[in-house]
C-alpha cells in the first residue's frame, strides 16, 4: 500500500465559510486539525486572522452555511480560534474524504477558493472525491499529489527526524522548482529554528545520497 498526499484546491459559493471570506476579505482561515478531525463531531475550529473581526463575524451571521458559532480564544492580535456548526445547506468535503479511509490535514482559503491537502490509504480513493464534486458541481483542481512509501519505509538510515523534515519538505513543494515554499516555512511546519530544519535536511539528504549511489566501499565511516 502507498500513502497519498494530495494538495486539491475546490471552489463553490456553498462551500462551508466561502461566503465569509468574501465578505471580510482580509480574513484568512485555516483548518484546526489538531482540535479533531471526526465530521461528526458536529463543531469544527478554524484559527482565523483578520483585521477586523466584528466584519468577519458580520459576514459569519449572514453566511448560510454556518450555524452557532463561537469565538473560542484570541491567540494574538488579529488572530483567533473560532468554533462553527454547519448548516445543512454547507457543502464538505471531509466526510467524503473519511468515507474513503482518509483525513482532511489542512484546510486554508485562497480567496474564495479552499486549498485542501488530503491523506488517503491508495490513489484510488481520490476519485470519491472528483465523484462528489463532479455530483455537487464544485470547481476542482488537483494542485499536487505524492506517493510516500519508498520514503516512509526507506532503509536509508534516516531518523525519524530527518524523515519528518524531508516529507515535509516534500509535502511543502521545497525541492520544486521554482520552489513552492521556503526554509522557514518549513521550518515553521515542523515547530524548529531555520537553522535546524536546514540541518535535518542535509543530513537526511546525505544519508539518502549515501545510501542509493555510493558503494559500500566508498560510504564515509
Amino acid at each position: 500500500m502507498t500513502d497519498i498526499k494530495a494538495v486539491v484546491r475546490i471552489q463553490h459559493p456553498d462551500i462551508v465559510l466561502t461566503e465569509t471570506v468574501c465578505h471580510d476579505q482580509s480574513s484568512t482561515v485555516r483548518s484546526v486539525s489538531e482540535a479533531g478531525t471526526d465530521p461528526t463531531s458536529g463543531k469544527f475550529f478554524y484559527h482565523i486572522e483578520s483585521s477586523d473581526f466584528r466584519q468577519f463575524e458580520e459576514g459569519l451571521r449572514n453566511d448560510r452555511t454556518v450555524g452557532e458559532f463561537e469565538r473560542v480564544i484570541e491567540t494574538r492580535d488579529r488572530e483567533a480560534i473560532y468554533s462553527f456548526e454547519y448548516t445543512d445547506e454547507a457543502k464538505i468535503v471531509s466526510p467524503v474524504v473519511s468515507a474513503a479511509n482518509g483525513v482532511v490535514l489542512d484546510m486554508e482559503n485562497e480567496g474564495d477558493a479552499w486549498v485542501l491537502s488530503v491523506w488517503v490509504p491508495e490513489r484510488t480513493d481520490l476519485a470519491h472525491v472528483w465523484d462528489y464534486a463532479r455530483q455537487h458541481g464544485i470547481d476542482i483542481e488537483l494542485l499536487r499529489v505524492n506517493d510516500y512509501d519508498s520514503l516512509g519505509d526507506t532503509d536509508a538510515g534516516l531518523t525519524d527526524s530527518q524523515r519528518k523534515a524531508l516529507l515535509v519538505a516534500v509535502e511543502r513543494g521545497y525541492f520544486e522548482e521554482p520552489r513552492d515554499a521556503t526554509l522557514s516555512e518549513v521550518a515553521a511546519d515542523l515547530g524548529i529554528s531555520q537553522p535546524a530544519a536546514s540541518g535535518l535536511l542535509r543530513r537526511g539528504m546525505k544519508r539518502l545520497v549515501v545510501s542509493s549511489v555510493v558503494d559500500d566501499s566508498e560510504r564515509p565511516e
